[in-house]
């Protein structure tokens, strides 16, 4: 799929490619990527995808909705560590929900790093962790965000830290089940970008806001050792809150993602029967961040034949 396509086509030629149904579609002006009524996939934008720019200092997260506007993106996806310190702060919250009401923004999710262990093999320090992740819980709930995104990293063997971290991930369901908030778990390095073994740890749970945020270019597990993609996304996806389109580089000449195949994970996607957000997410470094994530004006009806 072309660069200057995907963004615009990537619902569409997900759900062309299995036949099943309107998707959103190129829309003309700076709304091109918003929903529509009967659409059954929007585009959301990951706060990552920027991170450059906030490290800099040139972007803070009450800068991110309206950015995210710009690109013609209506929803996104927040990275805590961009304002970790803010979390218990009302004044900040309310400020950045009506930045996104000024941007005509929704809130999806935000992705939480840094908190501690859900599978921790130590009791206390997996207390901890839980307990450290009820602020981000209360905080999505506030801004309206549908789920707060965990990792399941831990200490102790395969099957050890499968058992760690779906004590972990329950508790902490149980918490954000009242606040209409989902717990959802990415493939995010270690066991995680396992598919069996993360796919066995939501089952195990047994929580329907427990749920998988498939991630197409996490599939690292240590080292050189990497799982395959493809087998990964497909476990996944059953119990997917939500899916993470990421991507890293894109031929010159044919503008086509040099890592993935994405006509080969949409319909993955579209064949599990998702409907929701796909987050776009560049991580990239040949490209600037602008340019990897501007979408050029497109034509996604060459799509609609899953071509």
């Amino acid at each position: 799929m072309r660069r200057r396509d995907f963004l615009t086509a990537a619902a569409a030629a997900a759900s062309a490619a299995a036949s099943l149904g309107s998707v959103t579609a190129a829309l003309p002006g700076p709304d091109r990527l918003a929903a529509r009524p009967g659409d059954r996939f929007s585009i959301s934008l990951a706060q990552w995808s920027l991170h450059r720019a906030h490290h800099e200092g040139r972007m803070t997260a009450l800068d991110f909705p309206a950015k995210a506007r710009s690109f013609g993106i209506a929803a996104v996806e927040y990275v805590n560590s961009f304002f970790k310190d803010k979390v218990r702060d009302e004044e900040y919250l309310k400020e950045l929900k009506s930045r996104c009401e000024d941007a005509g923004v929704r809130s999806v999710l935000i992705m939480c790093d840094g908190e501690g262990a859900l599978g921790d093999a130590d009791a206390a320090g997996r207390t901890r962790a839980v307990e450290n992740h009820y602020p981000w819980v209360e905080a999505a709930a506030f801004l309206g965000c549908h789920s707060i995104r965990v990792n399941a990293g831990g200490g102790g063997s395969r099957e050890e830290l499968a058992e760690q971290a779906a004590d972990g991930l329950r508790r902490l369901c149980e918490f954000a089940d009242p606040h209409g908030v989902s717990v959802i778990v990415e493939n995010h390095g270690g066991w995680s970008s396992h598919g069996g073994w993360l796919a066995g740890v939501i089952r195990s749970v047994g929580h329907e806001r427990c749920g998988t945020l498939p991630d197409f270019g996490n599939f690292r597990i240590s080292g050189e050792e990497s799982y395959d993609p493809y087998r990964g996304v497909e476990e996944l996806m059953p119990f997917a809150k939500g899916v993470s389109a990421k991507s890293h580089d894109f031929d010159p000449e044919t503008g086509e993602e040099t890592r993935l195949d994405y006509r080969r994970m949409l319909r993955i996607v579209a064949e599990a029967g998702y409907s929701g957000c796909l987050r776009v997410q560049h991580e990239g470094g040949r490209l600037s961040e602008e340019v990897g994530l501007r979408p050029h004006q497109a034509s996604p009806q060459r799509y609609q034949n899953g071509s």
